[in-house]
């Protein structure tokens, strides 16, 4: 054991703060984050919900928690997990370690490899085309929201797993189920899942009646009947069901924080209309200034004595990342705190890290570069319609965002 490891002797361990540390703030990063940065970077929290666990709070030790094979998460499957939200969830793969999470992985990560990811982009610019004539049409002031933000992603991912979109508006309501917190009452929250669930499943008995259905669905499911040691029927179902809430509910919400984000900083938003090619690097730093969730969850658990940021995490111990924290760390990115779309080096935690990074990280940030596209330079005049006193944003839900976002152009 390491001397600063020894130092971390449990009777000296303060109270456990609770956590998250304050109520969201539009997209503000608590500053209690950089103040444990700096002196307690490795801290114990309370959640809502749940046993304690350790918060960290800096770049390279959220890193190793996230990619270190030491931390594990099926251990939350037996465990009291420390959650925002009162229920647990013990499916999906987000519960899973390797083997099995490899398992499933592999089965999807085929159809978000960055290659068929960009034969999609004529596509998807042809949708956001489609919405932004549609709201151009309806004139002033326009829900960026309603408009564009909620039905681009709905569709894209529609059309990649199979899902007819004429559905959109139902599964879009289940999916909430997904990220709320407290938004939805609890018995609401089993009945939009158990609608989810039942909705994919009738969608995979379609593809045994019409096996030659080209899409990501129908590929599922044929890889659940030629091989049932791969899937499990309640994994095809959990899975596909994942895919599609999670395909498109963080995507909905990053358009228009984006939009925002870009609104209140003109310097920036103005160079990125006089050089639109500078849109990647822009999606990439708004990926990593933008706080999406409001505070940390699926906690890592120790599989051994671990060291973490100079204090010793025991065998069994939940530790959470906190990749909003991480992407505010100025021992990595430069005046962090500052929005800088030339930013050159940005190695950015905002699909997570290790196995559990986000499957559908290409898709996102290609959808992502469309709209930003998109918006800036088919609407040079974009403006909120709105003071700022009146936007709406969402509480109760694992994902900051707005409710609704008034725009002029």
């Amino acid at each position: 054991m390491t001397e600063s490891a020894q130092t971390t002797d449990r009777r000296s361990v303060p109270p456990a703060r609770a956590y998250p540390f304050s109520v969201p703030d539009r997209l503000v990063v608590d500053p209690t984050y950089g103040e444990l940065r700096e002196n307690e970077p490795m801290t114990r929290v309370q959640l809502p919900y749940g046993e304690e666990a350790w918060l960290a709070t800096r770049y390279e030790d959220v890193r190793t928690v996230l990619g270190d094979v030491r931390f594990g998460r099926a251990p939350a499957v037996q465990r009291d997990e420390p959650r925002l939200t009162p229920r647990q969830q013990y499916s999906g793969m987000l519960t899973m370690d390797p083997p099995d999470h490899t398992r499933l992985r592999r089965l999807v990560a085929k159809a978000f490899t960055a290659r068929r990811v960009e034969a999609l982009r004529p596509r998807t610019q042809e949708i956001a085309d489609t919405l932004v004539d549609n709201m151009v049409r309806l004139g002033p002031p326009a829900d960026l929201v309603e408009h564009v933000a909620t039905p681009l992603p709905i569709q894209v991912i529609c059309e990649l797993l199979g899902v007819p979109y004429a559905d959109r508006d139902r599964f879009h309501i289940w999916s909430e189920a997904i990220v709320s917190t407290t938004s939805l009452p609890l018995e609401t929250i089993q009945e939009y899942l158990n609608s989810l669930w039942g909705y994919i499943g009738d969608l995979v008995a379609e593809r045994r009646r019409e096996p030659g259905i080209d899409d990501l669905l129908g590929a599922l499911v044929r890889a659940r009947d030629e091989n049932q040691d791969r899937l499990s029927e309640t994994e095809l179902v959990e899975l596909a069901g994942g895919l599609l809430a999670a395909g498109h509910e963080t995507t909905v919400t990053q358009i228009p924080n984006f939009v925002y984000v870009l609104l209140h900083n003109p310097d920036q938003l103005a160079r990125l209309r006089a050089d639109p090619s500078l849109v990647p690097a822009a999606v990439e730093e708004l990926l990593r200034y933008v706080p999406l969730g409001v505070g940390s969850s699926f906690a890592r658990y120790a599989k051994e004595d671990v060291e973490v940021g100079g204090v010793l995490v025991r065998a069994g111990e939940p530790v959470l990342g906190s990749l909003s924290s991480a992407n505010r760390d100025a021992t990595v990115f430069a005046d962090p705190d500052r929005l800088d779309l030339n930013r050159e080096q940005n190695p950015h935690l905002g699909f997570g890290h290790g196995v559990h990074h986000c499957v559908g990280a290409q898709l996102a940030r290609m959808e992502l570069q469309v709209a930003v596209a998109t918006l800036v330079t088919r609407l040079p005049g974009l403006r909120l319609a709105v003071p700022e006193a009146e936007l709406e944003w969402k509480r109760g839900m694992l994902v900051r965002g707005l409710l609704g976002m008034p725009v002029a152009w």
